[in-house]
């Protein structure tokens, strides 16, 4: 079998780059696994997140750090015999945080951003998913005035300097919203400019739905068998149906991307940040009509079209290790105190690993050992947002067209000696 293109990776980034690619005109067939959007893409939290221009940095504070270390909070963990090899990237990822390296990389990011509900939107109309999609933004709520204000007045920064829309709210006004939840809170900061996804993995298939109307196909296959070949048209990877050859492949395996990319000598800097989720139902009629942030226990509550989705933070752990879901017991705890959940509504805890770079953006452009290679990956918690604009800048790159954005901020060679 031959085709245009091979995408690595049926994910939000690998679905839209394949959609992007067929609507130029490639023959392009999407190769994974499993099912479209069943590893990162399936467990997130469901947002668009426009206002996201700071990618999430490393603590810098005394305190911050020394509550990390202890190693029992909600917003982060890690285990401990993943340390000795993730140290290196860390020492990476907090000197990328720091101020004025942060606030560099937040405009170099910015349009990526800026880009996300558009490129989305173009997606949700063609694939007619508009009925998985609220238009309302989310909110962050407060229990204390201190990181209310520190809140409000970072939100007028990102306002004044990236033109994103925020709305200040009071506890009263809090409590017209979100009636049923429990603790009284000091205020909230609506984010109202970000879409939400009432099931991200619906989505994904809606797109992908889309993507073979185009013409395009999904094969089962291991992506780790691909390899380059010096004759014929320059890749081939295996399937049950016998070797597929490309002149083209884009490797979009999101954490996975190191199976393909170290067998050809491309040693980046990618490590994961863990998470789980968990859905429940709700008591006595008691309804959450937002998506919300705790934001001073980290934790985030999702109202989704399977139940209540309770999402945690960042769990620094080596990507294959088994699951350790204490940050969901812990976060579990405190939100049945926060609103009134019912019954677990999931087997078991979901486990998924994001992408991540120590600079905080993903990696998207040519290889530049390899003819015919691209990459898109490394998003972190952004793939969701990004996936759409990630296809449609690579695909045109691949066609020789004029990028949506400039792509050399996230090129692939930045990492490498």
């Amino acid at each position: 079998m031959k085709t245009d293109v091979v995408v690595l990776g049926a994910g939000i980034v690998g679905i839209s780059s394949a959609i992007h690619l067929a609507r130029r005109g490639k023959s392009v067939v999407l190769l994974d696994r499993r099912g479209p959007g069943e590893e990162t893409s399936y467990g997130n939290a469901g947002l668009i997140q426009r206002e996201g221009v700071f990618p999430y940095g490393f603590p810098h504070d005394f305190g911050a750090l020394f509550r990390y270390a202890l190693n029992n909070t909600i917003d982060a963990s890690y285990h401990f015999r993943a340390l000795p090899s993730l140290v290196p990237f860390l020492a990476r990822y907090w000197w990328h945080s720091g101020f004025t390296q942060h606030r560099r990389i937040a405009h170099l990011y910015a349009p990526l951003i800026e880009s996300s509900i558009a490129e989305h939107s173009d997606l949700i109309d063609a694939s007619g998913a508009g009925d998985l999609i609220r238009k309302d933004g989310w909110m962050k709520v407060f229990r204390t005035e201190k990181e209310r204000d520190a809140a409000y007045k970072d939100a007028e920064k990102l306002s004044a300097g990236f033109g994103v829309n925020h709305q200040k709210l009071s506890t009263s006004e809090l409590k017209a919203i979100e009636p049923s939840i429990q603790v009284e809170l000091a205020g909230g900061l609506r984010w109202s400019d970000p879409w939400s996804i009432r099931d991200p993995h619906s989505l994904n298939k809606a797109y992908l739905g889309y993507f073979q109307s185009l013409g395009g196909r999904l094969v089962s296959g291991d992506a780790a068998t691909l390899e380059h070949i010096l004759e014929g048209p320059g890749w081939r990877v295996a399937t049950p149906d016998g070797p597929l050859e490309t002149r083209e492949v884009v490797v979009a395996l999101g954490p996975w991307a190191d199976t393909v990319t170290r067998k050809l000598g491309y040693h980046f800097p990618l490590a994961v940040k863990r998470g789980y989720h968990m859905h429940y139902g709700a008591k006595d009629g008691a309804q959450l009509n937002n998506w919300v942030l705790d934001a001073e226990k980290g934790y985030f509550l999702a109202p989704m079209l399977r139940g209540i989705r309770l999402t945690t933070g960042a769990e620094f752990a080596l990507r294959d290790a088994p699951k350790t879901p204490v940050q969901l017991t812990r976060a579990e705890r405190v939100a049945r105190e926060f609103f009134p959940l019912a019954e677990r509504r999931d087997e078991e805890p979901w486990l998924g690993a994001r992408p991540c770079t120590p600079d905080m953006m993903p990696i998207i452009g040519k290889a530049p050992r390899h003819e015919g290679l691209w990459l898109a990956f490394g998003h972190a918690h952004h793939g969701m947002t990004l996936g759409p604009v990630t296809g449609r800048a690579l695909a045109e790159a691949m066609t020789g067209e004029k990028t949506v954005i400039d792509l050399a901020p996230y090129r692939p060679d930045r990492f490498l000696a």
